[in-house]
C-alpha cells in the first residue's frame, strides 16, 4: 500500500478525515429534516422496487401458466406500484428543492456571520472572488452532501442488501459471485479517495482563480478600457482557464481509468450471472418468470453497488469543499458580547502604542502617546504609507497594538478599545462606500429605523441637498459602488449615512478629498457647529487643518 502511495504520489492533508467529520456533523445539525424526508423516501422507494421484482415474475409466471392466478390482477399490480414509484419521485423532488435553497441559504449565512464575527487580519489573505466561490459552490456540495447524498446512500445499502438477501434466497452461490468484487473495492478506495482529494482541490482552487480573474475584470472594466488593455485583460483570462482545464483534465484521467477498472469488474460479474441463469434454465430449473427476476436481482444488486461507487468521488467532494470552508473559519472570532456605549462626550487616548503588520516590515507606528480629548476637533496628517490608516483601525478595533494600550474613556470611566465599544465611533472611509440599492437603503445603514426627515435633515447638514432635486429623491437606485452619482455627491451622502449613525466619536478619512471648496468649507461648518462630537480628520487639506483644535503629524518609520 506504501508503495502504490509513492506510486501515485499521495499527498498529506491539512485537516485529518476526523476533523471534517466533526465539521460536517455540525453542519448537518440544521439540515435533519430535509434528510430524513430524503431517507424515508429513498427506502420506501426500495421497498417499491422490490416488490415490482416480485411483481414482474409474478406476472411472467401467471401468463406463461407456470404458477396460478389472475393476469389482470397481476399486471394491475405492477401498475400499482408503477404509481407508487412516480409519487416517491415527485415527492424527492419537492424535498430537495424546497428545503435545498433553505438549508443552502443557512449555510451560507452561518459562514458570511462567521466572516463577518471574525477578527480582521489588517491584510486580506484571500481574494474576494475565492471567497465568493467558495460560499457558493462549496456551500453547495456540502448541502447537497448532507441532505441527499448520505440519505440516497442509506436506500441504496438498504437495495443492495434487500437484492442480496432476495437472490440468495432463490441460490446463494450466484448472490456471493456477484458481490466478490466489492471487497477489492474496499481495499483500493482509500488510496483513491486521497489521490482524489488532492486533484479534486486543485481543480477547486484553480477555479477559484479563474472567477477572481473575472470579477476583478468586470469590477475595472473602465480602468481596462482606458488603458487599452482589453486584449491582455482577455489573455489572462485564457491563461488561468488553460491551467484550470489542464487540471480537470488531469483528474478526468484518474476518474475515467478508476470507473472502467470498476466497470469491467461489473460488467464480467453480470456475464457471469446470466449464463448462469441461462444454464439453469436450459436444465429447466428455473421458469422465464425466475429468470427474468435473477437478472432484475443482479441489477439490482450491481446498480447500488454502482453507486455506492460514486459515493468516492461525492466523498472526495464534500472534503474538499469542507476544508476550503472550514479555512474560512480559521481567524479566530472577534470578543463577543453586548456593545458597551459610555455617556457623551467621549475621548480617545493612545498610551505608548506600537504595531506592525505579519510581513516582517517593521513598526508601521511606534510608541505613540496622544489624547483626542472630548469634543475636540483633530487633523492626522503624514505622508502615504506612514501609518494614518493603521491608527484609524486601531481606534475603530479592527487591529490591536502590539504594544500599549489605545482607550476610550469619558468624565467617568475608561476602558480599553475593543470590538464592544465600537458603539462609539462612526467611520467615513475614504472612497465610495455605497452599496448596491437606493440612497434611502444607504443612509439606514446608518440608523435602520430613519424616518425620510431624518435622512432629508442628514443629508442637509452634509451638504447633500441635491438628492431632493434627483426625480426619485430617497428612491433613486444606484449602481454597485455608488455607480451614477459622482464621487463628491457619493462622500456626502457617505457623510450623511454616518450622521445619522450619531455617534460620539466621528472618524474621517480623506472623507472631503472629492469636494470643492467652497462646499468643504460648509461641510465642515455644518459638522462642527455644535462642537458635541469628538472629530478625527485623516486629511491633506488645509482648509480641513484649519478647521481643527490640534494636529498629530506621524511620521514614516
Amino acid at each position: 500500500m506504501d508503495y502504490i502511495k509513492e506510486w501515485l504520489k499521495v499527498p498529506d492533508t491539512k485537516y485529518t478525515a476526523g476533523e471534517i467529520f466533526r465539521w460536517l456533523w455540525r453542519a448537518w445539525r440544521g439540515n435533519r429534516l430535509q434528510a430524513v424526508l430524503n431517507a424515508v423516501i429513498g427506502l420506501l422507494s426500495v421497498v417499491v422496487s422490490l416488490a415490482s421484482v416480485w411483481a414482474v415474475q409474478h406476472a411472467i409466471d401467471v401468463a406463461s401458466h407456470a404458477v396460478e392466478g389472475n393476469i389482470f390482477a397481476a399486471v394491475g399490480l405492477m401498475g400499482g406500484l408503477i404509481l407508487c414509484d412516480f409519487a416517491l419521485n415527485i415527492s424527492s423532488i419537492w424535498v430537495q428543492n424546497l428545503l435545498g435553497i433553505k438549508a443552502q441559504n443557512r449555510m451560507q449565512q452561518r459562514i458570511l456571520d462567521r466572516l463577518l464575527h471574525a477578527e480582521w487580519r489588517g491584510k486580506e489573505s484571500r481574494h474576494s472572488g475565492d471567497v465568493l466561490n467558495r460560499l457558493e459552490i462549496d456551500v453547495s456540495n456540502v448541502v447537497t452532501f448532507l441532505t441527499q447524498t448520505i440519505p440516497s446512500s442509506l436506500s441504496t445499502l438498504a437495495m443492495f442488501i434487500g437484492a442480496f438477501v432476495y437472490l440468495c434466497s432463490m441460490d446463494w452461490r450466484l448472490a456471493l459471485i456477484i458481490t466478490f468484487m466489492i471487497p477489492l473495492f474496499v481495499i483500493v478506495s482509500k488510496v483513491y479517495v486521497r489521490q482524489m482529494r488532492k486533484l479534486t482541490r486543485e481543480v477547486r482552487d484553480q477555479d477559484s482563480k479563474v472567477q477572481s480573474v473575472l470579477q476583478e475584470t468586470v469590477q475595472h472594466r473602465m480602468l481596462i478600457k482606458t488603458l487599452e488593455s482589453d486584449e491582455d485583460a482577455v489573455n489572462k483570462l485564457e491563461g488561468t482557464q488553460s491551467v484550470l482545464r489542464h487540471k480537470v483534465v488531469k483528474r478526468t484521467m484518474f476518474s475515467v481509468f478508476s470507473n472502467l477498472v470498476l466497470n469491467f469488474g461489473f460488467a464480467f460479474g453480470y456475464l457471469v450471472a446470466f449464463l448462469w441463469a441461462a444454464v439453469q434454465m436450459s436444465k429447466h430449473l428455473l421458469t422465464f418468470g425466475q429468470m427474468t427476476a435473477y437478472l432484475q436481482l443482479v441489477n439490482r444488486i450491481q446498480g447500488p453497488a454502482r453507486q455506492l461507487t460514486r459515493l468516492v468521488p461525492a466523498f472526495v467532494s464534500v472534503f474538499t469543499a469542507a476544508e476550503r470552508l472550514m479555512e474560512l473559519e480559521e481567524d479566530p472570532l472577534e470578543e463577543q458580547g453586548d456593545s458597551i456605549e459610555l455617556a457623551a462626550p467621549v475621548g480617545i487616548r493612545f498610551k505608548n502604542v506600537s504595531y506592525a503588520y505579519d510581513d516582517g516590515e517593521g513598526d508601521v507606528i511606534k510608541n505613540l502617546t496622544f489624547d483626542f480629548p472630548p469634543r475636540s476637533c483633530t487633523a492626522i496628517l503624514g505622508e502615504t504609507g506612514a501609518g494614518k490608516t493603521t491608527l484609524v483601525r486601531m481606534i475603530l478595533a479592527l487591529l490591536h497594538p502590539r504594544k500599549g494600550t489605545v482607550e476610550i474613556y469619558n468624565s467617568k470611566e475608561s476602558y480599553v478599545m475593543s470590538p464592544l465599544l465600537r458603539a462609539n465611533l462612526v467611520y467615513v472611509p475614504q472612497g465610495n462606500t455605497l452599496l448596491s440599492g437606493t440612497i434611502g437603503e444607504n443612509l439606514r445603514l446608518g440608523k435602520v429605523e430613519a424616518t425620510d426627515e431624518e435622512m432629508k435633515e442628514a443629508l442637509h447638514m452634509a451638504c447633500a441637498d441635491f438628492v431632493n432635486d434627483l426625480p426619485d429623491g430617497l428612491d433613486t437606485q444606484c449602481a454597485e459602488q455608488g455607480g451614477g452619482l459622482s464621487e463628491g455627491q457619493a462622500q456626502r451622502i457617505s457623510i450623511a449615512r454616518a450622521l445619522l449613525r450619531d455617534r460620539s466619536v466621528m472618524l474621517f478619512d480623506e472623507a472631503t478629498s472629492a469636494l470643492d471648496p467652497d462646499t468643504e468649507r460648509e461641510l465642515l461648518g455644518n459638522l462642527l457647529t455644535k462642537h458635541d462630537k469628538t472629530i478625527i480628520f485623516i486629511t491633506h487639506r488645509p482648509a480641513v487643518v484649519d478647521y481643527c483644535d490640534q494636529t498629530l503629524r506621524i511620521e514614516k518609520i
